[in-house]
């Protein structure tokens, strides 16, 4: 099976398997795991900011940003394919209490100009404005990178309106490598970022949290408020440590990998690939003028060795990762090519 559901679907490294073995652990709840510490330490400094936090996951990272940012009543401004809106289960609202305001976007890209619309004057009758919430790279917009002008332009907006600025920046180090810009710069003008280990990066699980030495104390309390207190973590964190070393680099096999196939892909006969629109590591795929959904699709492309994920009954998404070669694209368009003359 050739695995392109997503590249949460990596396994761990062989360095990744060592380092777990011969980490040296302790307690994180009492922040007493030196290979947490040691991590902590190096994204602390790689992003330029005072301090970080290990997580077990993206979503918690999330909801913590939230909950250490504002409390339940707060306003939280966002554009509708957001992340932490669209798949985190609803703790948007439902745990962190937040109402989200929607500003429009184009295919995950702010706009300053419906995002100042979108603020109101501050009044009783409504909720406590908080939060301006960016992602980058940005999933639903198919990979896309929140390029740094636009950036510094919502958060000028954000300042003058008094808002924090959080970034989801589960994907982060693709919009880095993408950019060739180093995360800090990326991140300097921001409240606070988490990234996900267990994504492009191969590690088992984990993301981190970046922000304040304040922010981070008050985000480890909520943490353990969400039961994610963790104890001998640096199994999690060794990995975390190889991953910054040996994966960041490798990300531009990704792109390069990821471009390769959507050019392919392109060239078959109605089948709606955008190879301009390929930035990163993800192919959106159009499949309007198949006799079946999406969702369909990819039991039919599983059937034939591929998996694969659909964001929509049209739409079908594609995700490059370590653990997908070069060599495999060839067969990748081939199975796409038979797919496409049996449903057409």
């Amino acid at each position: 099976m050739i695995n392109l559901y997503s590249d949460t679907q990596t396994l761990p490294t062989d360095a990744m398997y060592e380092a777990m073995k011969t980490a040296e652990l302790g307690d994180d709840v009492q922040r007493a795991d030196p290979t947490v510490n040691l991590l902590e330490e190096k994204v602390a400094k790689l992003f330029g900011k005072e301090a970080a936090i290990l997580m077990p996951t993206g979503t918690m990272a999330n909801l913590a940003s939230l909950l250490v940012h504002g409390k339940h009543g707060s306003e939280v401004f966002l554009e509708p394919a957001n992340h932490v809106y669209l798949y985190e289960a609803g703790a948007l609202c439902s745990v962190a209490g937040y109402t989200p305001t929607f500003f429009q976007a184009n295919r995950g890209r702010p706009d300053p100009d419906s995002f100042r619309q979108s603020i109101r004057m501050r009044d009783d009758h409504f909720p406590n404005p908080r939060v301006l919430w960016l992602e980058n790279t940005h999933n639903a917009g198919g990979g896309v990178v929140l390029q740094p002008e636009l950036q510094k332009e919502m958060v000028h907006i954000a300042r003058e309106n008094e808002l924090s600025v959080h970034v989801d920046g589960a994907r982060i180090f693709n919009a880095s490598t993408k950019l060739n810009i180093p995360v800090s710069d990326l991140v300097s003008n921001v409240d606070s970022i988490g990234f996900c280990l267990s994504k492009g990066l191969s590690c088992p699980l984990g993301s981190v949290l970046v922000g304040t030495e304040s922010f981070c104390d008050e985000a480890r309390r909520v943490r353990k408020r969400l039961g994610g207190g963790m104890r001998q973590a640096g199994i999690v964190a060794a990995c975390g440590l190889v991953a910054l070393e040996s994966e960041v680099p490798r990300l531009k096999e990704d792109h390069e990998n990821a471009l390769q196939l959507a050019e392919g892909l392109a060239q078959i006969d109605g089948l709606g690939v955008d190879p301009s629109r390929v930035e990163t590591n993800m192919i959106f795929i159009d499949t309007s003028g198949w006799k079946v959904e999406a969702y369909d699709a990819t039991l039919l492309l599983k059937e034939k060795g591929v998996l694969i994920s659909d964001m929509n009954s049209t739409t079908l998404r594609v995700v490059t990762h370590r653990m997908f070669k070069r060599e495999e694209i060839s067969e990748v368009i081939n199975i796409f090519k038979l797919t496409k003359d049996q449903l057409v």
